[in-house]
């Protein structure tokens, strides 16, 4: 089973880390990449389907930290330490020619930069640290105004940075500035630690799934047609769930408000995996009894955190009239709601197919039906393999296309996290 780690990094470095990959089968980058690095603060918003997150720089790691914390993430920051320090000073002298006198630098931690800087024997004081990790907030003018300050009353000849931000606005006020460059075995190091957490948690954690299930509008209908008819009609849905239950393992029972409660493990998560976009069971029950649903699913690593999650899915279905079906998983994120109908231009698709993607005529129509069948949800390439009977490498052949011609975009957002089955998804880009 491959890891899907979520890397938040500038484009050149995202090359780098694919480069160390190519002989790797168990380890699957999703690449989430930002030319500033606040934008991790919304880029990891999109990461539902991955297993861990790696962040190849200190500041958008800050940036992402409040929901990092908030929703437990396992992250894994790429060491900016006393090596990279180190091969820093290394390149200023021998490539860049610039004596280690008379500048000022800017880490994380400036710990690394006292630990070098003892090693080395280098005690001048016209050598000014920044440590931008002891700040309450992320404050990028602040560094900027520190460097900036210190180059115009004369006190250093140049700068030294770690964030790629910083050197961009330096150079343009015309300060000599040179940015710090992640060593290949810093990158290295912080894949197979990202690797060894997630096959950590992966063996430790058996997740647990909770499920609230009710008839929306119970007490109308108990006003309407009494209290006999409210027996049977949650009669009817307790015997469908029990079926449910025995399908996937699960344990099925009423509690007092009149919601049949249900809880399972590896069973329910299979299901939800493979149904998630059309959800039958919420069909199946609108069906027979004639009657907008609600279901809420939580997922958690203990039965509290399952039970108290599916509450929050059920309260969620109170946004609309019509039956609902929303999961929230043990980061909290909430996805659904599911089997929601989803229109797209059928007209535009088709010349995107011909003229972006260049696929033939049966190919495009074939494609405009898999889109109208799924509901226009998102799918895998598994999906499509499935769909059109060929083999995962030819269905790969086509999600190739389909992406060069800028026809889908890889998304996560509306994925619903469930780990041992992590897949990487596509949807229309329209």
């Amino acid at each position: 089973m491959k890891v899907k780690i979520a890397v938040f990094s500038r484009e050149e470095i995202l090359e780098r880390i694919h480069d160390y990959l190519v002989e790797q089968d168990d380890i699957e980058i999703i690449p989430f990449t930002y030319t500033k690095a606040s934008e991790a603060d919304t880029l990891i918003d999109k990461a539902f389907m991955c297993d861990i997150y790696l962040f190849a720089g200190a500041l958008p790691y800050l940036y992402a930290k409040e929901k990092i914390d908030k929703k437990r993430l396992p992250a894994v920051l790429v060491e900016f330490d006393e090596y990279m320090i180190l091969t820093s000073l290394y390149r200023l002298r021998n490539h860049c020619m610039q004596s280690l006198n008379r500048f000022s630098v800017d880490v994380y931690n400036h710990q690394n930069v006292t630990a070098v800087f003892k090693e080395l024997k280098i005690v001048d004081n016209e050598i000014y640290t920044y440590s931008f990790g002891d700040d309450e907030t992320i404050n990028l003018e602040k560094i900027i105004s520190h460097h900036k300050k210190l180059w115009e009353t004369g006190k250093i000849d140049y700068v030294l940075t770690s964030i790629n931000d910083v050197e961009e606005r330096l150079k343009e006020l015309g300060i000599p500035c040179y940015c710090m460059i992640i060593p290949q075995l810093n990158i290295e190091r912080a894949i197979n630690e990202a690797k060894t957490i997630s096959n950590l948690n992966q063996s430790k954690s058996a997740q647990i799934v909770a499920g609230f299930i009710r008839i929306k509008y119970l007490d109308k209908i108990r006003e309407e047609k009494g209290e006999l008819a409210v027996k049977e009609i949650l009669l009817r849905l307790y015997q469908i769930l029990l079926k449910f239950g025995h399908k996937t393992y699960a344990s099925v029972m009423p509690n007092i408000d009149g919601q049949i409660v249900l809880f399972g493990t590896r069973g329910v998560l299979d299901h939800i995996t493979n149904h998630y976009r059309d959800f039958p069971l919420l069909e199946d029950l609108e069906a027979a009894l004639q009657t907008p649903i609600d279901i809420g699913f939580g997922l958690g690593l203990t039965a509290k955190q399952a039970e108290d999650n599916a509450k929050l899915a059920l309260e969620t279905c109170k946004q609309t009239n019509n039956s609902n079906c929303y999961i929230v998983n043990e980061r909290q994120d909430i996805i659904g709601p599911l089997g929601v109908q989803k229109h797209f231009d059928t007209s535009r698709l088709y010349q995107a197919l011909i003229h972006k993607a260049r696929l033939n005529n049966e190919l495009s129509y074939n494609f405009i039906d898999f889109i109208t069948l799924r509901n226009n949800e998102p799918f895998s390439s598994n999906d499509i393999a499935i769909y059109y009977r060929v083999t995962k490498r030819s269905a790969e052949r086509t999600i190739s296309k389909l992406l060069t011609g800028d026809v889908i975009k890889v998304v996560g957002e509306e994925k619903p996290y469930v780990k041992g089955r992590p897949r990487k998804l596509f949807t229309l880009n329209q």
